[in-house]
């Protein structure tokens, strides 16, 4: 028999409330609440949605959050870690500061999000997907991307060293300054991305990827070389 849905809207929420309302067995919606602070640390809030929610610092330490739904909510410094965010859906929401160390994010979506100085250390990712974001100074380390589109996707400052970018397509998108020790590129396209601050030092990682000629003038250009 499928759960009813109870909505709770515009209460400011800690602990204790949230298990009181998950006591009732029924799928919750959470609307305008405000969890900031709150320790939610281990509960099963699983294909729970919260909608307009602030959430700032708020901890979700190994909690149950598969198939819930984020929309426009804003989660400054909240702490993700350990958390199992199966087929999670983020959009337009501030994520910035977050922590996602360990998550399991097989399947999550993350679109139209703000994720500046967010940590990705040592998840399950399967079928993660970004798209028209910020992941400006984010920790990515390790992350393959190989063979995806990338659309609007911002990493400038983010550290990828040893991410696979092979065969990726940026659609938009910027890796200004980014971080790019050990970083795979081969066969990726890159016409569409800022590659701002990219050295002909690191001219190397990107054998096999394919730029424009503009793109190759700037980065001659970032030598003090004039291109005529």
């Amino acid at each position: 028999m499928a759960k009813g849905t109870v909505t709770i809207s515009g209460e400011t929420l800690d602990r204790d409330r949230v298990e009181q309302l998950l006591a009732q067995d029924a799928m919750l919606v959470f609307e305008n609440c405000d969890f900031s602070g709150a320790d939610l640390a281990r509960l099963n809030l699983q294909e729970s949605g919260f909608r307009n929610c602030v959430l700032l610092e708020t901890s979700f330490y190994a909690a149950n959050l598969s198939r819930t739904r984020w929309q426009r909510c804003r989660a400054g410094h909240a702490d993700f870690e350990s958390a199992d965010l199966v087929d999670a859906h983020f959009a337009s929401s501030d994520l910035n500061n977050t922590s996602w160390r360990r998550a399991k994010l097989a399947s999550a979506a993350y679109r139209s999000c703000k994720l500046t100085g967010a940590a990705f250390e040592e998840v399950s990712y399967l079928g993660l997907s970004f798209e028209d974001s910020l992941l400006i100074g984010a920790d990515l380390r390790r992350m393959s991307f190989r063979k995806l589109t990338l659309v609007g996707i911002d990493f400038a400052d983010a550290d990828l060293s040893g991410c696979d970018f092979r065969d990726a397509v940026f659609a938009g998108g910027s890796l200004r300054d980014a971080h790019i020790k050990d970083t795979r590129f081969d066969g990726a396209d890159l016409r569409e991305a800022d590659l701002g601050g990219v050295k002909l030092v690191n001219a190397k990682l990107f054998a096999g990827a394919t730029i424009s000629p503009r793109q190759a003038a700037e980065i001659v250009r970032s030598m003090g070389l004039n291109v005529a």
